[in-house]
């Protein structure tokens, strides 16, 4: 009895020790990176800098510079002042929108169908288009949930929708300023030309940020019971196998966007930041657990208590 409260004493030591060396190190990017603006010390939450400093192995150093980075871009690219009018031309299609629903864990889903990116010429428009998306579901995570599920429905997919540049600006910018955002993309009945396609570009993406991308299909028990634990399937799309068999209504879902856009100012308001930036704490290890790279350093694995996923075992590889 004795050995065991032993264990659990040392247990909870060596999380507080983990958690003490963790904090030490935003303290130090915070330091480092020097006098913010308003907008942007509600960007450097320490979940925020602790997202780019697991995205850099927890070297201070590159983790700073990448945050720098990211504040520059958010600077000149102006993230969260596009509005719905900037990119409705975009969205008519139904390409990508925010579900109405989260999974499980909270997480907001962004349900994107290339068969529809077909109305925009430009890799530039598609870009402002997601950087929205990203930012919208952000604004939407409840408390303590830092991630966003991508499903993505390949059903009409052809070569035509395919794009070497938009999928390089795509990883680009997921990777280099909104890391640790993506929590799973679910590619559902992706064609083999697709999986080729993939295998050539794998080397764009980060390995966790690969381990993240799963591929499912209609008709697979494993992939079946990945959405079933991942979702309530009476909210969950037909399209996934789910229940709700409802088409997408730009003109709603326009209208929604154009309420939600006035949320913006609040999230970006200094003294509103513990109420309305669910950011804010670090996220704590009750929620389900990434599971290190096999391949990860000890620090990465030091890290995978701070970024929640869902259970690798109940995904199609």
């Amino acid at each position: 009895m004795n050995m065991n409260l032993n264990k659990t004493t040392s247990k909870d030591h060596e999380q507080m020790l983990i958690s003490q060396e963790q904090q030490a190190k935003i303290n130090e990017v915070r330091r480092l990176i020097g006098p913010l603006s308003d907008k942007e010390s509600v960007y450097c939450s320490d979940a925020s800098i602790s997202r780019y400093l697991s995205s850099r192995n927890w070297n201070v150093k590159k983790a700073t510079q990448m945050l720098k980075l990211s504040l520059k871009w958010r600077e000149e690219y102006k993230p969260e002042e596009i509005c719905w009018e900037d990119i409705a031309d975009e969205a008519a299609t139904g390409k990508m929108y925010r579900s109405n629903y989260n999974d499980k864990h909270g997480r907001t889903v962004l349900v994107i169908r290339p068969r529809n990116q077909l109305n925009t010429k430009t890799t530039e428009g598609q870009i402002k288009y997601l950087v929205y998306c990203m930012e919208n579901a952000i604004l939407n995570l409840p408390p303590h949930q830092e991630e966003i599920v991508w499903l993505i429905d390949f059903q009409g997919f052809s070569l035509s929708n395919i794009s070497l540049k938009l999928t390089r600006e795509t990883s680009h910018v997921l990777q280099e300023h909104y890391p640790g955002r993506l929590g799973l993309a679910v590619l559902y009945n992706a064609p083999k030309i697709f999986q080729s396609f993939f295998t050539m570009v794998k080397p764009l993406l980060e390995t966790k940020t690969r381990n993240k991308v799963k591929f499912g299909f209609s008709g697979d028990r494993n992939t079946e019971m990945m959405l079933e634990d991942l979702f309530d399937m009476d909210n969950l799309e037909s399209a996934f196998g789910g229940e709700y068999d409802t088409s997408f209504d730009i003109n709603k879902y326009a209208e929604r966007m154009k309420e939600e856009d006035k949320k913006k100012p609040s999230f970006w308001t200094l003294p509103n930041t513990l109420s309305s930036v669910p950011q804010q704490n670090l996220p704590s290890s009750h929620s389900i657990k990434l599971n290190a790279d096999s391949d990860a350093s000890n620090k990465e694995k030091l890290d995978s208590s701070l970024v929640t996923n869902p259970d690798q075992n109940h995904l199609v590889n």
